[in-house]
Order: C-alpha cells, then structure tokens, then sequence
C-alpha cells in the first residue's frame, strides 16, 4: 500500500516524528478555527446585497415613473384651468368655421368676429375632452408650451409680420374675404 507524504518524508529522514506532530496540529487548529458554512454564509451575504441593491434601483425606477405620471396630471390640469377660464363663448355662432383636426375636418359655428379673429391669428381652437374651444393667441402659447396636442388651430401666419416672396407667382392677386374652403 502508498504510503502517505507525511510517512515518506519520515522515512526519508527529511522530517522527525515531533515535527509532523506540530504540523498536524496546525492543520486541526485551522480547521476548527474557520467555521464550517463560512464560504456560503459569503454566498448568501453577496445575495442580500445583490437583492437590496436590485430592490433599490427598483424603487427608483418606480417613483420616477410616479413623478413623471404627477407632473403629466398637473400639466393637463394646468392645461384644462387656461381653456376653461380663458375660452370665449361662441354662442349663436351662425357662421361654419372648418379646420383640420388629426387629418379629419372639422366644422364649428362661430360668429363673424370670431372668424375674423381667427382668421388674423389672434383666436385658436383649442380642444378639451372631446369639445373645441376658442381662446386668445397669448393662452394658446402658454398651452402650446406645456402640450402642443391640445392647440388644433391658430393661424400664424397672419400674426406675425408677412414676408412676402418675390417669385409668388399670385401675389398680384386679391385674396376675396367672404371665401371659405
């Protein structure tokens, strides 16, 4: 039978029997010194951690999305309070005022002031829950800031100062005021 190494060292003459005693009880002692499940205590302990790290980014990412979601309410009621307070009645409108509203056409009845307000640029269509309202240029801006969805119709281009293009080849022509399309 294979002698073992602490055997053949003896037998050799490299190693007395006192020594291999010693060393024996060193081995013994650190054994008995690391405790048994030390290295899947570690395991477990790495876990935890790794599971309240994940659990942390977690809640992160969760109140994140509840701030997002609060601040959208808080726009939207924002948004609702500039059209309620600020919109101008268009009762006993009898002229049909026709805009395009996500590529669908539309047709609301307002006066003839009104329409001329639109027309200049200093009304626009706003919608709220499915109903148009008119409002003043200055609050469709402030709309248009918060979500531009909500503003389907405000002419600009009468609004601001007209450049006009020297190759238009209709320029000479006279736009009648009574046409609607």
């Amino acid at each position: 039978m294979a002698k073992s190494l602490q055997e053949q060292l003896m037998g050799s003459g490299l190693v007395d029997k006192k020594k291999a005693k010693s060393i024996q009880k060193e081995k013994r002692n650190k054994r008995k010194q690391a405790p048994k499940g030390k290295l899947q205590v570690d395991e477990v302990k790495l876990r935890t951690e790794q599971q309240q790290q994940d659990k942390v980014e977690k809640d992160r990412s969760l109140n994140k999305v509840r701030v997002e979601e609060q601040e959208k309410k808080a726009i939207e009621a924002q948004i609702k309070q500039l059209i309620l307070v600020n919109a101008v009645t268009r009762d006993a409108g009898s002229i049909g005022f026709q805009f395009s509203d996500n590529k669908i056409i539309k047709k609301i009845y307002i006066t003839e002031e009104q329409q001329l307000h639109l027309l200049g640029g200093q009304l626009a269509i706003t919608i709220l829950a499915g109903e148009y309202h008119l409002v003043p240029k200055a609050v469709a801006e402030k709309i248009t800031e918060r979500d531009g969805g909500a503003v389907v119709y405000l002419d600009e281009t009468k609004s601001s100062d007209k450049i006009e293009d020297e190759e238009d080849p209709y320029k000479d022509y006279e736009i009648p005021d009574d046409l609607m399309w």
